[in-house]
Order: C-alpha cells, then sequence, then structure tokens
C-alpha cells in the first residue's frame, strides 16, 4: 500500500496550505515519524517532534548527497549547479568556508545602515504612490524586494535584473509545472553562467552560455568587489569553487538569500496585526523586537522542511527504523510547535523567549545567512511600526493565499493600509 500525503492524513476539514499545523500536530500525537508521499518527490520518512529532528540534522548517517538514495538516478528537484544542500562532509565544509565570512555576525551588522536606508526607501515609495487609507501588497511592495535588493547587491547582480530573478525562483521554490520549473532553471543557469563569466575568467572548461543571456553591465562597478567576483577570483586556487560549484553556490546564496526573509517579514506582519495585545505590546517596548523576530521564527517559520536527507545506512529515529537509501524529510515548522518543548505552541508570544526553535536548522547545515536574515526582518518591522501606525490588514486573514513548497511557506500577498 502506498503512503497518503500530508493533506489526506490531516484532520477533517483542514487546509494545510493554509494552516498546516493541526495536521502536525495530529500525527506527532500518534508518533514522531511516518510514512508519508510528497507529491513530486515520492515516498519519505517525516520527522515532526523537536527532539527527534534536532537529533536528525546532525547524524553522521542522514547524508544531503543525493546518490545515497536508492533511487537517485530518477530523483533529482530543479537545482544549479553543486550547491551546500547537496553535499556532506570535508566538501560541504570546504564551500561554507569559502563564503562564510561574509555572513559573519560582524559584517552583517556592517550591512545595517544600507539595509536601513533601502527599508525606508521603499516605504517612501509606498507612501508617495498611495494617500492614507489606500491599500498596497506589503509582499510586492515591501517585504519582497527588501532581501532581494540586498542580496543581490551582495553578488552584484545589476538592480534592473531582480524581477528576473523572483520569476525563476518563484517557478523553482514553488513550481507552477514540470516544464516552467525546468525553463525557470535553464534561464537562470544561463544567466549566472554570463554573470561568472564577466565577473572573470572562468576556469578552463567552465559555465558557458548564450552571448546574448549577458546581463548588463554597470561600467561602475568593480566586477570584483562583491562576494560573487571574489568567488570567481579564487576559483583558480587548488581549494576554489570548480564551475559547477560557482553556479550551485550563486543559485543557492540568491534564493535562499531572499526567498526566507520574504516570509520571516510578511508572516511576521500577519501574526502581529492577527495578534493585536501583541503589536500593542511591541510598538509600546520596542525593546522586545528582537525577541519578537524569535517568536516569528517559531510560530510561523520560513522555512517547512530541511533539505531531505538520504540513510547512508539503517538508522533508527524515534523508534522508527528507516532502511539504508530511503529519504528522511525533516520538518523544521512541526518541530518548532512541539508542545513537549514549547508549552502552548499554537499561542503567538513574543515575550515568550523561544530557545530552541529550529526554524534555520541545526548542526553543520545551519542556515549561514540565519544573521543577515535577523537583521533585515528586525529593521524592516522597525521602520514599518515606525513609519506607519495605523498599520491594518486589508483583507480577510481566511482570504490570503500562501505559496508553499516542500521547504519553504509563505504569502503570495498581504494586502495592507494604514490610517494617522
Amino acid at each position: 500500500m502506498s503512503a497518503a500525503t500530508l493533506g489526506e492524513l490531516a484532520p477533517a476539514g483542514t487546509d494545510i496550505a493554509v494552516d498546516p499545523y493541526p495536521a502536525y500536530a495530529a500525527l506527532r500525537d500518534k508518533g514522531s515519524v511516518h510514512r508519508v508521499l510528497v507529491p513530486g518527490s515520492g515516498e519519505t520518512w517525516l520527522v515532526l517532534g523537536r527532539d527527534e529532528v534536532r537529533a536528525a540534522l546532525t547524524d553522521p548517517r542522514l547524508r544531503n548527497d543525493i546518490r545515497h538514495s536508492s533511487s537517485w538516478q530518477d530523483d533529482g528537484g530543479h537545482a544549479i549547479g553543486l550547491n551546500m544542500l547537496q553535499t556532506d562532509g570535508a566538501q560541504h565544509a570546504r564551500l561554507r568556508t569559502l563564503v562564510a565570512r561574509e555572513f559573519t555576525a560582524g559584517r552583517v551588522q556592517a550591512l545595517r545602515p544600507r539595509v536601513q536606508q533601502i527599508a525606508d526607501a521603499l516605504l517612501d515609495g509606498l507612501l508617495d504612490a498611495l494617500p492614507q487609507g489606500g491599500a498596497a501588497d506589503l509582499v510586492a511592495e515591501y517585504a519582497l524586494p527588501l532581501p532581494l535588493t540586498v542580496i543581490c547587491e551582495l553578488l552584484g547582480v545589476p538592480a534592473g535584473d531582480q524581477q528576473d530573478f523572483r520569476t525563476w525562483s518563484n517557478e523553482i521554490v514553488a513550481p507552477s509545472s514540470p516544464a516552467a520549473a525546468g525553463a525557470a532553471v535553464a534561464e537562470m543557469t544561463g544567466y549566472f553562467a554570463a554573470l561568472i563569466r564577466r565577473k572573470g575568467s572562468a576556469p578552463a572548461g567552465g559555465p558557458t552560455a548564450n552571448p546574448d543571456a549577458d546581463p548588463a553591465v554597470d561600467p561602475a562597478v568593480d566586477p570584483g568587489a562583491d562576494l560573487m567576483g571574489a568567488l570567481v577570483a579564487a576559483s583558480a586556487r587548488e581549494d576554489g569553487l570548480s564551475p559547477e560549484e560557482l553556479l550551485g553556490m550563486a543559485f543557492l546564496l540568491l534564493v535562499a538569500g531572499h526567498e526566507t526573509t520574504v516570509n520571516l517579514i510578511s508572516g511576521g506582519v500577519l501574526n502581529l496585526l492577527r495578534h493585536p495585545d501583541q503589536l500593542a505590546a511591541l510598538r509600546a517596548d520596542p525593546g522586545l523586537l528582537d525577541g519578537a523576530v524569535e517568536e516569528m521564527l517559531r510560530y510561523e517559520g520560513p522555512v517547512t522542511a530541511a533539505a531531505f536527507r538520504f540513510a547512508a545506512e539503517p538508522v533508527e529515529i524515534g523508534g522508527t527504523l528507516v532502511p539504508a537509501g530511503d529519504s528522511v524529510m525533516l520538518s523544521l515548522a512541526a518541530a518548532s510547535r512541539d508542545p513537549r518543548h514549547f508549552p502552548d505552541p499554537d499561542r503567538f508570544d513574543i515575550r515568550r523567549a523561544p530557545r530552541g526553535h529550529l526554524a534555520f536548522g541545526h548542526g553543520v547545515h545551519h542556515c549561514l545567512g540565519a544573521p543577515l536574515a535577523r537583521v533585515e526582518g528586525s529593521i524592516a518591522l522597525a521602520t514599518l511600526l515606525r513609519r506607519l501606525p495605523g498599520l491594518a490588514l486589508a483583507a480577510a486573514p481566511e482570504s490570503l493565499t500562501w505559496r508553499s513548497g516542500t521547504m519553504l511557506r509563505g504569502l503570495t500577498q498581504l494586502p495592507v493600509r494604514w490610517t494617522p
């Protein structure tokens, strides 16, 4: 008998696209590990308990390299090149080390003034375009362009190309069809190959692309002054990136570097507006902001699940034996609402101090961009609350739609209005 989908296993009347948490809770009450069918990816072992997920994230028998899957020749997904989420051990450590210095707490703090400039400029444009009481989509006008601008500037992607990246990223993360996702991968691959070529001489046998795909060149920008230029320049070293790794790194940094923060900002605003007592508390005491961001990450984390793991050998998780070659999906969202670790987990409380949530993962694959996401999220929220004191939802919460893929979940739109 084949496994059922999460939607089929959810309590009656539950729409997991709108609210998956009742389904997680119902399954977790029956055990921390279940066999489920993930549309587009096949059957997998879904791990829901916080302690079991945390332990699995550091279990060396569970590998990120898809070649440990029993059906890896037929498996796949939509990734470009070879990136950190697909590697283990020494290879993963080498790739991570090459970019880790760009995401240290000190480097990220140095970006605060620029993030603040971007946030203010976006709100200036929003306030100029709409009168008081007018409605706007906070995702399209604020939550999306802020982190996308930051990561594109870090990578050295021209501002005029950002919308293309958003379109491609949307299709790759939450495909509308296999053909559309494949086309997005091809177009993004061509763009990055051309960008890499422009930023320096790629290694012999390096990536090539149609010359027509070359991005616009800003002559005022030093091609080696950004992260992508630095990685290209370093690729000639013995420990530098191969052509495939350059493409994979560019893809991962761009997609992971903005998708999660878009969801953090929009989801955080929604939950504040849905919990007016919490919003009032935060307005009264801005010192609660850092804790509020952590509660937003726990309560409605932007990453639903970690990248698939594959059992290199039989491994027991939560009393369930996972055979070698099987895939494992670790639900970060379910883990962060496990009542064994978070009392009254379905209550949104910005004073909770939710230590131990797994919104950014755990272990060697812990999200490299977590410090940047936290800075962007806190600045975006603080600026919004300061400059739009009368912020309110412009649509019924139940009418909002969510973009959900295997790993990420976020609002497609967030209609808001403001008054004095």
